[in-house]
């Protein structure tokens, strides 16, 4: 990995080199995704079938499209018992920390006799995509579908392609079936996305999609927001040590490396006041290196975004890391709780040298899907509030309106809209 000395001048190059790998910088994917949207949109399952047999290689129609139940009994047979058990604990921590964030609807009576409100009801159907292949992670099945079952959505769609055999990953219909799937369809793509915001003939229409994808599902995520609610637009993965001289080197480095295996286009940031912590973490990786399967991977994520930067105080690594606003934030300083409450821009962050990013990826329970390429500025993780939506109550009696209506006439004809005023004024006329 590169190390610089952490300035102003560095920390704009580097969010400079970050940003280029946002989801919005392939424009020139727009059109072919365009296209299948409005193929699926106008011809439904026969969009689908075409698209599914062009890329994914496997004669797909209305017989096979949907996983039967026994699909998913021979998946469970073929299963690591030990990893069942594994993603059924898994299961629970997410149940369990998701419940802590649910919330009730409310009602607030006052003595004039007005009453105001909010509503909390969960949406009805949520979709969530499922990548195939090399990339099928039952670990993020698990947190796209435990929060919505949490906040009561009724019905959960699920789409995930198949392989050449027309036969999904076991792993994932596994991790279905322990989330709570409802019904789990055979395509993948932005045909998948496209099918599952407008409907077609076999898959149901949903009103939110939440889900990791390639760059074309990214996009169809994109364009078809605001037919449906989307989670994000998520960008390559990301981590962001914070580290001081108390750090342990051979843990540091094996959680940058943890991420960077991700992809080519994963982020491993190092920031350190410890020249020697960053020589020493910079050792360790070469010694790492040739023991992990993905080194190729590896090697090429921390040569195009891979960063160990020299701050010359915590107060600068604090701010470099805000400006970041790293998808994972790990603190391996003398007092990471005290760092911790500067941090103010991060999806999720790890306290210690006990608490390795990994852990937040399968098993702790908070949730793993997380805002990416700066985001965290202003995104948060996937949570129980994604599936619910809220609705304002207004009751106001005729004593309580007398007091306020001749405000709100000011207020509209100041805005020149005199048919809100009239709405207001003619229950005050004789």
């Amino acid at each position: 990995m590169r190390t610089v000395r952490l300035t102003a001048e560095t920390q704009k190059d580097i969010l400079g080199t970050l940003l280029k790998r946002s989801p919005n910088n392939y424009t020139e994917y727009e059109t072919i995704v365009a296209d299948i949207i409005k193929s699926v949109r106008e011809q439904g399952d026969g969009a689908v079938f075409e698209y599914t047999r062009k890329f994914d290689k496997w004669e797909i129609n209305a017989e096979n499209i949907r996983v039967t139940e026994a699909e998913i009994d021979e998946a469970f047979a073929a299963m690591d018992k030990r990893f069942v058990e594994v993603m059924k604990h898994s299961a629970a921590n997410i149940e369990d920390f998701h419940r802590r964030q649910l919330r009730n609807s409310w009602i607030d009576t006052r003595p004039d006799g007005s009453i105001l409100g909010q509503r909390i009801l969960p949406i009805a159907i949520s979709g969530v995509y499922v990548p195939g292949g090399k990339a099928a992670y039952p670990s993020s099945l698990l947190m796209n579908v435990i929060p919505a079952k949490v906040a009561g959505v009724s019905k959960i769609i699920m789409t995930t392609p198949a392989g050449a055999d027309g036969r999904v990953n076991p792993g994932t219909l596994a991790a279905a079936r322990i989330a709570g799937v409802d019904e789990i369809y055979k395509v993948g793509g932005a045909q998948a996305i496209a099918a599952m915001t407008f409907g077609t003939q076999s898959i149901p229409k949903v009103d939110k999609i939440t889900g990791p994808g390639n760059i074309f599902v990214a996009l169809a995520k994109k364009a078809c927001f605001g037919y449906v609610s989307i989670d994000s637009i998520a960008g390559p993965s990301e981590i962001l040590v914070i580290a001081d001289e108390t750090a342990n080197p051979r843990y540091v480095a094996a959680d940058l490396l943890s991420q960077a295996e991700h992809d080519e286009l994963a982020s491993a940031i190092l920031i350190t006041t410890d020249e020697r912590v960053a020589e020493a973490v910079n050792r360790e990786i070469e010694h790492f290196l040739p023991t992990l399967s993905r080194e190729e991977i590896i090697r090429k994520s921390l040569d195009n975004y891979g960063f160990i930067l020299l701050a010359d105080s915590m107060t600068d690594a604090v701010a470099a890391a805000n400006a970041i606003a790293s998808e994972h934030v790990e603190i391996l300083t003398q007092d990471p709780y005290n760092v911790m409450t500067k941090i103010q821009n991060a999806g999720a962050i790890f306290l210690g040298e006990y608490s390795s990013e990994p852990l937040g990826d399968y098993y702790a329970g908070p949730n793993h899907i997380l805002p990416t390429n700066g985001t965290a500025r202003f995104f948060s993780p996937l949570s129980v509030d994604d599936f619910v939506k809220k609705t304002s109550i207004i009751s106001y009696s005729e004593e309580s309106l007398h007091k306020a209506h001749r405000d709100i006439e000011l207020f509209a004809e100041k805005e020149g809209l005199t048919a809100h005023a009239n709405s207001i004024r003619v229950r005050f006329q004789e």
